[in-house]
């Protein structure tokens, strides 16, 4: 999942066309679907913080050299403010990842795609009470309706299962992955670094990978060790390369040409990517649920995203 604030973009040779710009947030998001499927592949190959470790540190490592003149920078703000980076990049760029790996464990990639796509409603929920960004009514009655969405999934249509407490592991850890990403996005608003978009993403990772170890760590004493076979090898590769590093990268070039706010309005195509992917990778299919579900969490978002509430007075 890209990892910019809204107020930084990419550091990119031009502006590219909006044609050109649309073209590449697609490609992003498709490309960020297939880490759920290459993911959801090797499950039994590579232990989830395995995965999370590995991508991160490799996708940091393609990106560094990019961000040669802004070291110092980089540096220093790390220097200056790395208990701040170390939370808000672990949560975003390892628990997040962590948790959406483990719960794939236990759950569909549909599914999880479709739990993913709340991640707006919640980061608005969180910033109305940490940033005291102003919510409307219809904000409000936007995130009832795509909360009530993502309660479908999560009990697979029988919401009695609420009551009964007869929930999926998998789906809880990745609605715990939204909300970890959610608030990362809240906390990084409210942090403001004042870096450019790829060397802020290249510490944010580099905090990512460190805030990932205890849990590799934990995997190895637990004797829940890495297979690597071929099909791990090409997963870690997709993961880290065109679904880590090229997907940030096109992402932010999006974000240039485009604006944060409507090249955001790309992420729900990730959803739709995972549903096609699934099926004719993972032999997945969608279900009655799914269809109800993801009804309501699109018309809740498009509530939310598009009536918004007036900021006089806030």
């Amino acid at each position: 999942m890209p990892a910019v604030p809204k107020e930084t973009a990419f550091d990119a040779p031009a502006k590219a066309s909006t044609q050109t710009a649309a073209g590449l947030a697609t490609l992003c998001w498709l490309l960020s679907a297939g880490v759920y499927i290459a993911a959801k592949a090797v499950t039994a190959e590579m232990p989830p913080w395995a995965l999370c470790f590995w991508r991160v540190f490799i996708a940091g490592l393609i990106l560094l050299p990019i961000t040669r003149r802004h070291w110092p920078a980089m540096i220093s703000l790390i220097r200056k403010r790395w208990f701040s980076l170390l939370i808000i990049g672990g949560l975003g760029l390892s628990i997040t990842q962590g948790l959406i790996y483990m719960g794939l464990n236990y759950t569909t990639a549909i599914n999880a795609g479709l739990i993913i796509a709340l991640m707006p409603v919640m980061t608005m929920v969180l910033a109305r009470f940490l940033l005291s960004e102003p919510v409307g009514g219809w904000q409000f009655i936007g995130s009832i309706i795509a909360f009530i969405g993502m309660a479908i999934i999560v009990t697979r249509g029988d919401l009695s299962a609420l009551l009964r407490l007869d929930l999926n592991v998998g789906e809880l850890c990745v609605v715990g992955a939204a909300i970890a990403f959610a608030l990362y996005t809240v906390l990084l608003r409210r942090a403001k670094y004042g870096l450019p978009g790829l060397p802020l993403l290249v510490v944010l990772l580099a905090a990512g990978v460190v805030a990932a170890i205890p849990f590799y760590a934990w995997e190895l004493i637990q004797n829940d060790r890495t297979a690597l076979n071929m099909k791990g090898v090409l997963a870690l590769i997709y993961t880290a390369g065109p679904g880590g590093a090229l997907m940030y990268y096109l992402f932010n070039l999006s974000v240039q040409a485009l604006g944060a706010s409507r090249a955001g309005v790309f992420l729900y195509l990730q959803t739709v990517f995972v549903a096609v992917l699934a099926y004719f990778f993972l032999g997945e299919y969608l279900l009655p649920y799914h269809l109800v579900g993801a009804f309501f969490i699109l018309v809740g978002v498009l509530v939310v995203m598009l009536l918004k509430p007036s900021r006089a007075g806030a």
